[in-house]
């Protein structure tokens, strides 16, 4: 599985997904709407962690940084 979450992204994830997270537990709404919000929330909060989102995958959509031409490459 290649990563194609980067840090922006990921970083918007992460706080999208708390916040999505505390208002489904929190909010006075009837139980199909938490389970709607903490199901967002659940796929925002991982897709961040584990840098990977299948729907980036599906439309060809990676949003790493590139990696430096500069790196260290072995025999070279």
């Amino acid at each position: 599985m290649r990563q194609n979450v980067g840090g922006v992204d990921r970083t918007g994830r992460l706080i999208i997904g708390v916040i999505l997270l505390l208002f489904g537990l929190f909010a006075p709404l009837a139980a199909v709407w938490k389970t709607i919000i903490l199901v967002l929330a659940a796929v925002a909060l991982v897709t961040a962690l584990i840098r990977f989102c299948p729907a980036n995958a599906m439309f060809g959509i990676n949003t790493c940084e590139p990696r430096s031409r500069e790196t260290h490459r072995p025999g070279g």
